[in-house]
């Protein structure tokens, strides 16, 4: 029980890191005054991957709402980001 424990306690830390990560990354990406409401969308999405709920139809739906905060140059990154995600989920129908 003790290893599950720990296994389960190193996901939950190596999901908060990337979730961190990718948040810092994306958030770095977003036009002036649009931080708040590209936070919002971040957070739905890993709240849902948190609770299991993440579905193949969320990663699709980000990109078009992700993107329309982005600065103009920034949005190809973001795209490579969320299809690499996309490979990722779509193998293992789990994002974590």
């Amino acid at each position: 029980m003790k290893k599950m424990t720990m296994m389960n306690s190193r996901r939950t830390r190596n999901g908060s890191t990337r979730t961190k990560k990718v948040s810092i990354f994306v958030l770095q990406r977003v036009q002036e005054g649009k931080e708040e409401e590209a936070k919002e969308i971040l957070m739905e999405n890993f709240k849902k991957q948190q609770n299991g709920t993440f579905s193949n139809e969320d990663v699709h739906s980000f990109l078009p709402r992700i993107t329309a905060l982005l600065e103009e140059g920034k949005i190809s990154e973001v795209q490579a980001l969320v299809r690499q995600f996309s490979m990722t989920f779509n193998k293992t129908g789990d994002s974590r």
